[in-house]
C-alpha cells in the first residue's frame, strides 16, 4: 500500500510546487552580488508578509475593541512592559551602476534558486536576456538538473544505443557469402576462379564471359527480408530518438547545466556577462525567465522576474565637442613632376611609338595633361620637359642629342595640348620648356648602389671612377672594368628619361599666399571615435595633441599615469579635477583623490551625482565618510 501511495503524494507534491510556480508565490530570484549593494541601488524595502504578529485585536463581550500585546519583564523596574516584534525588512537592490572600461562592462548578477523550488524528477531551464536600446538578447542558459531526471535521461541515450547497434551499417552483412560460394563452384567454375585471382575485372568483362553480372549474383544471395528490416530500423531512427530521449539537452548556448544531487539548499549561481558598449547606450536591463521540464516534456513556465537594471558609467562623457581648426597657408602656385622613359633610337631624337614601351609612357603623360587642363581649382600654366642621356660616348655630343629629344617631346605635346584644347573649351596657353639634362649620373650611383648583382669590390671600384672630375674620363676608366657590359647593358637604359615638371596656379587666386582655417577632421575623427567607445583608434589620432580629449582615451584605456601627466598641466575646470580624482583613487593616492573631487564637486554640483557612478570615486566617498562635506556643498 505503502509503494503505491509515496508515488501519488510525491506527484501532488509537485504539481503543489508548479500551482505556487504559476500563482508567482514560488519563484527564483534575480539579484546583485551582495559587493554590488550601494546606497545608490536601493530601490525600496520589501517586508515578509507572512511572519506571525506578536499583537492581536479582539473584541470584548461589551463590544470594544482589545488588543493583546506580547509583554517582557523590565528587570529595572519590575513591570511588564507590551512587546511587538516587528517583521525584518528585506532591502532588494533592483539597479546598480558599473563602470564602462575600454567600451565594455561586466554585468554581475545573481540567479538564487530556493529549495522549494527544486526536485529530483525535474529540469530548470532558467533563460536570462538582456535588454538594451529596444533590441533583446538571449544570454546562455543555465539549468539545474535533479538527479533522478538525469538517470532517466542517460537511461534513455543507453536504450537509444541499443536500438542503433542493432543496425548493421554495411548491406554485405545480408549476403549469404557461403551459400553464394557453393552455388559459383558448382555451376561458374570459372567464375570461382577470379576467387584466388588479384587482377581487376571490369563489370562488363564479368558479364560477356560468364552472361551473368557480379551484381546479379551478389542480389540472387542477398537475404532481403533481414536488408528490409535494416532499412526500416535507420528511418526510424529520429522516431526512436524522439521515444527514448525525451528532453534532449540543448546544444550549445548552456553557462551552466548543473546536477543537484539533493535538494535541502538553496542554488545559488553568480553570473558575469562582458558587454560591449554601443553608442547611447546609457542602461541595460537583465529579465529571467524559465521553464520546468519533467521527463517526458515541459510541464510548466517560469515567470519573468522584474528587470534587474544597471545603468552604465563612461569617462566618454566628458569628451569636449568643440571644434578644432588649423591654420593653412594656401600658395597660388603648385608644382609636381613625371618621370616618363621615352626610348630613341640609336643616335636620334624623333618620337617614335612603335619603340618598346613609348606608347604607354606617352598615353600615360597625355592622361595627366588632360587632367590638369580639366582640374577645377587649377590651371596649368607650364609644362618643363628635361631629357637625360646615358654616359656612353662623348658628353658634349650627349648634351646636344637630349637637348634635340627634349624639343621633340615638347613639340609632340604642344600639338597635343592645341588638338585636345578646343574639346575641352580651354583657350589658355600652355607653355613646353625643353631643357637638356645632359648625362644621368646621380640616377647611375642609385641604380649602381641598390644593385643586388653588383659585388661590392666592384661598387667601390665604381666609386672610385666616379671621382674623376670630366665626365669622358668616368666612363673610360668604368670601359676597363668587368662590370662595365653589366652596367652599360643592365643599368644604363634607365638613364635614358624624360622628367616633365608641370607648373600650376589657383584659378581666381591674385595673392601669392592667403591664410586660412579649415576643420581638423583627424581631430574631429578622433572624438567622435571616443563616442563610440573606440578608444585605441580614438588615442591613435588624438595623441599629438596632447588635450582633454587624449587624456579622456587614456582614461578610458587604464593608461592612468600619461593622462595624469597630461590634466596636471591643465587648468582645474570641474571636469579636470574630477578626471584627476578619478585617476589619483587608481592609483592609490588617496589624499589628492579627495581633493580634486571635492574641488570639482564645488565648482559644478553635478559631480556629486556623478561620483555615485564611478566605483572608485563611490569608494572614496564611503570611506572618508564626505557625505556631510559634500552636503555642504549643495547647501
Amino acid at each position: 500500500m505503502l509503494a503505491v501511495l509515496l508515488p501519488a503524494m510525491l506527484s501532488c507534491a509537485r504539481q503543489s510546487k508548479l500551482s505556487l510556480l504559476h500563482s508567482g508565490a514560488l519563484s527564483a530570484a534575480l539579484e546583485l552580488p551582495p559587493k554590488q549593494y550601494s546606497e545608490a541601488a536601493v530601490s525600496g524595502l520589501q517586508v515578509d508578509g507572512n511572519t506571525a504578529r506578536d499583537t492581536i485585536r479582539v473584541t470584548g463581550p461589551d463590544g470594544r475593541e482589545v488588543y493583546i500585546m506580547n509583554a517582557v519583564l523590565d528587570e529595572e523596574t519590575g513591570e511588564m512592559v507590551a512587546t511587538e516584534r516587528l517583521d525584518a525588512a528585506v532591502v532588494t537592490a533592483r539597479f546598480s551602476n558599473v563602470a564602462e572600461r575600454g567600451g565594455k562592462v561586466d554585468l554581475k548578477f545573481r540567479i538564487a534558486v530556493p529549495a522549494a523550488m527544486q526536485d529530483s524528477h525535474w529540469q530548470l531551464r532558467f533563460y536570462p536576456s538582456m535588454f538594451a536600446l529596444g533590441d533583446s538578447v538571449r544570454l546562455d542558459d543555465i539549468h539545474i538538473t535533479g538527479r533522478s531526471y538525469r538517470e532517466r535521461e542517460l537511461r534513455g541515450y543507453e536504450r537509444y544505443r541499443r536500438f542503433l547497434s542493432r543496425i548493421a551499417p554495411d548491406s554485405a552483412a545480408f549476403i549469404s557469402y557461403r551459400s553464394l560460394e557453393v552455388f559459383l563452384k558448382r555451376n561458374l567454375p570459372g567464375v570461382y576462379a577470379f576467387r584466388t585471382d588479384s587482377s581487376f575485372v571490369t563489370e562488363q568483362q564479368f558479364r560477356s564471359r560468364f552472361g551473368v553480372s557480379g551484381q546479379e549474383a551478389v542480389e540472387h544471395y542477398t537475404r532481403r527480408a533481414a536488408l528490409r528490416r535494416n532499412e526500416r530500423l535507420k528511418e526510424n531512427r529520429g522516431k526512436m530518438f524522439g521515444r527514448y530521449v525525451k528532453s534532449p539537452p540543448a546544444d550549445g548556448g548552456i553557462r551552466l547545466d548543473s546536477v543537484t544531487v539533493s535538494s535541502d539548499g538553496d542554488f545559488i549561481y553568480d553570473y558575469v556577462q562582458t558587454v560591449n558598449v554601443r553608442p547611447g547606450m546609457r542602461k541595460v536591463d537583465i529579465v529571467l525567465s524559465g521553464e520546468v521540464l519533467e521527463f517526458g516534456g515541459k510541464v510548466g513556465d517560469i515567470p519573468a522576474t522584474e528587470p534587474l537594471t544597471f545603468y552604465i558609467s563612461s569617462v566618454s562623457a566628458f569628451v569636449d565637442p568643440l571644434e578644432r581648426y588649423l591654420t593653412r597657408i594656401v600658395s597660388r602656385n603648385a608644382e609636381f613632376s613625371e618621370h616618363r622613359r621615352i626610348v630613341f633610337g640609336q643616335g636620334r631624337h624623333d618620337v617614335d611609338l612603335r619603340l618598346e614601351d613609348n606608347a604607354s609612357e606617352i598615353g600615360r603623360v597625355k592622361s595627366t595633361i588632360r587632367q590638369l587642363m580639366a582640374d577645377p581649382l587649377y590651371e596649368l600654366d607650364s609644362v618643363s620637359i628635361s631629357s637625360f642621356a646615358s654616359p656612353e660616348g662623348r658628353e658634349e655630343y650627349n648634351i646636344r642629342l637630349s637637348e634635340r629629344r627634349a624639343e621633340s617631346v615638347a613639340e609632340y605635346f604642344g600639338t597635343f595640348v592645341r588638338h585636345i584644347g578646343d574639346s575641352l573649351g580651354s583657350t589658355r596657353k600652355i607653355e613646353f620648356l625643353p631643357r637638356s639634362g645632359g648625362e644621368n649620373w646621380a640616377a647611375l650611383d642609385v641604380l649602381v648602389a641598390s644593385d643586388t648583382s653588383l659585388t661590392e669590390v666592384q661598387k667601390y671600384r665604381y666609386s672610385l671612377d666616379r671621382d674623376s672630375p670630366l665626365a669622358d674620363d668616368r666612363e673610360e676608366k668604368m670601359r676597363h672594368r668587368d662590370s662595365y657590359a653589366y652596367i652599360s647593358g643592365s643599368l644604363y637604359p634607365g638613364l635614358r628619361e624624360v622628367r616633365l615638371d608641370f607648373a600650376l596656379s589657383r584659378k581666381d587666386m591674385i595673392k601669392d599666399t592667403v591664410v586660412t582655417t579649415q576643420l581638423d577632421t583627424a581631430y574631429m575623427r578622433g572624438v567622435q571615435c571616443i563616442r563610440d567607445y573606440d578608444y585605441e583608434t580614438a588615442l591613435a589620432l588624438l595623441e599629438p595633441y596632447a588635450d582633454i580629449n587624449t587624456a579622456v582615451a587614456y582614461v578610458a584605456l587604464g593608461r592612468n599615469r600619461s593622462a595624469l601627466a597630461i590634466l596636471s598641466d591643465m587648468e582645474k575646470t570641474a571636469t579636470v579635477d574630477y578626471m584627476l580624482a578619478l585617476v589619483h583613487s587608481r592609483l592609490g593616492d588617496d589624499a589628492p583623490a579627495v581633493e580634486h573631487y571635492l574641488n570639482s564637486c564645488r565648482q559644478d554640483r553635478s559631480m556629486i551625482s556623478r561620483g555615485n557612478l564611478d566605483p572608485e570615486i563611490y569608494a572614496l566617498v564611503r570611506r572618508y565618510g564626505l557625505d556631510d562635506i559634500l552636503y555642504e556643498i549643495t547647501e
